[in-house]
């Protein structure tokens, strides 16, 4: 099929986090000896690499969305439902020129921290940060509503967006 396409692969989900997956697949490789005559070669042995001693990626983002004054901040929770992330945020910014605004601060706070992609800046009516273990989306509020990415993902609606509905 000519992009953009959908492939769809029917595969059990794997109970795994996606933090947990990269730091399974970053580990550090040491070599040991063979433990038998016959091997010749050498094994390779996996030992994990120290955890850094930083604020979690997601506090940081709501730490910088809530500093923005970013409006009906919702996180939901990952795990179980995909390994692309383990969490996403979904915010609302009240105009076009806030959404903006919202992503130059998350991109600033987030590209010291991780390797960031961002799409729908030019537009600013719907950007989304992937920020590897969270993805961030950042909506005016009727965008926000007509795509309705709580319900998609299995998170009750905020206060504000159950009165608009």
């Amino acid at each position: 099929m000519d992009p953009p396409a959908w492939a769809v692969f029917h595969t059990p989900l794997d109970p795994r986090s996606a933090t947990r997956i990269r730091s399974e697949h970053g580990y550090q490789i040491t070599q040991t000896p063979a433990e038998t005559e016959r091997e010749l070669a050498t094994v390779t042995a996996l030992k994990p690499r120290p955890a850094p001693e930083q604020p979690r990626l997601l506090d940081l983002v709501l730490e910088t969305l809530e500093d923005g004054k970013a409006e009906d901040i919702v996180t939901i929770d990952l795990a179980g439902k995909t390994t692309i992330a383990d969490q996403m945020v979904i915010a609302s910014g009240r105009s076009t020129r806030q959404v903006l605004a919202l992503t130059e601060h998350l991109e600033e706070a987030l590209s010291r921290r991780a390797r960031i992609a961002i799409e729908g800046k030019t537009q600013g009516d719907w950007v989304l940060i992937d920020a590897g273990d969270v993805i961030v989306n950042l909506f005016r509020p009727e965008i926000r509503l007509y795509y309705n990415l709580e319900k998609m993902w299995g998170s009750p609606p905020s206060e504000a967006e159950a009165a608009r509905q």
